[in-house]
């Protein structure tokens, strides 16, 4: 198995990386919509951050990668409760892709050759407990997306036809990539994930350089490469399993509540996913940051990863989404 570029070695992209780590340690948070230019690291990101996080304990040939025998669904006939340790999953989603091979279907072989009805786990189930990576989510087609985001947001995989009734757990972050010069995600998807980055490829000269630098390093000698990197990602590793921990004592003071509703509302964005998803994302940046409450420069810093693609279009206003965010942000929590 080749391995994945170290996290802490990619040049730059520091929101794109931040926007990911929260979500590894909050879940919950409803996944990443990354936008911006080709080749600017954005499925390397995914691969390296899932790379430096501890392998999952799962039950072993659990085909939902169980923590124990008692979460494993019936169907799939596991007798034994030993567990083993895997890499946290990360599944592609390619363009194309049918219904049946997200949720899984029928064995149709099976059926035909033995006439037993067996359920054949599709790409939810080898997801669950990991990431959900889908590149150009803006190209694929609308039920597809409809139902990952739906399944990301419950936790569960229900599948009803051929005579199967089947649910097992899906509990993946979702992460969405795309190039807005190819088409635009319908609103509504939009706001389904919690947390938005534009990314834009290096305008530095410097920082360009170090970025092929650093990639022919690592192809020339990968093992030397991923050894002087690995302290690096350690560090973040470490940090990731304390904010979990502190995640729970993290406290959101009524002040810090009023903002959020104050931002929303001074933004113009539909519902109350925004701010919902905005709180949920300082407390993980407060635990992260080893703070014991969530405070105006959490929510400054989030701000716009939370509520930038939540926004209506303002056709008397050029500036983008983010400019719009940060200056809201500025005025309501100065």
């Amino acid at each position: 198995m080749s391995a994945s570029f170290p996290f802490s070695a990619i040049v730059g992209q520091e929101q794109m990386k931040l926007a990911m780590i929260l979500t590894a340690i909050d879940p919950g948070l409803g996944g990443v919509l990354v936008f911006g230019d080709r080749g600017t690291g954005k499925s390397t990101a995914v691969r390296a951050l899932a790379a430096l996080l501890p392998p999952i304990r799962a039950v072993e040939g659990c085909p939902v990668n169980s923590a124990s025998k008692r979460d494993c669904p019936d169907w799939a006939n596991i007798s034994s409760a030993k567990l083993t340790s895997r890499p946290t999953p990360v599944v592609d989603l390619p363009l194309g892709v049918t219904e049946d091979r997200v949720t899984g279907a029928l064995d149709i072989e099976r059926a035909l050759t033995q006439g037993e009805k067996v359920f054949e786990p599709g790409l939810l189930a080898q997801a669950n407990r990991g990431y959900l990576y889908i590149d150009e989510v803006n190209l694929l087609e609308d039920h597809i997306v409809d139902l990952l985001l739906d399944v990301a947001q419950s936790g569960i995989n229900a599948v009803e036809r051929e005579g199967l009734s089947i649910r097992h757990a899906a509990r993946f972050v979702l992460v969405g990539s795309g190039n807005p010069e190819e088409g635009e995600l319908r609103p509504q998807l939009l706001d389904r994930f919690g947390l938005s980055v534009e990314v834009r490829s290096p305008d530095n000269v410097d920082e360009r350089i170090e970025v092929i630098r650093r990639r022919a390093e690592f192809e020339r000698d990968t093992r030397a490469f991923m050894k002087v990197w690995k302290a690096e990602d350690m560090k973040i590793r470490k940090s990731i399993l304390a904010a979990r921990r502190a995640l729970g004592k993290t406290d959101a003071p009524e002040e810090t509540l009023r903002l959020c509703a104050e931002l929303s509302l001074g933004l113009g964005a539909d519902g109350l996913r925004g701010e919902l998803t905005l709180l949920r994302a300082a407390r993980a940046l407060a635990a992260y940051q080893g703070d014991s409450a969530v405070t105006r420069d959490h929510l400054r810093q989030i701000a716009p990863m939370a509520m930038s693609h939540r926004l209506r279009r303002d056709p008397l206003d050029e500036a983008g989404s983010v400019t719009r965010v940060i200056r809201a942000a500025e005025d309501i929590l100065a």
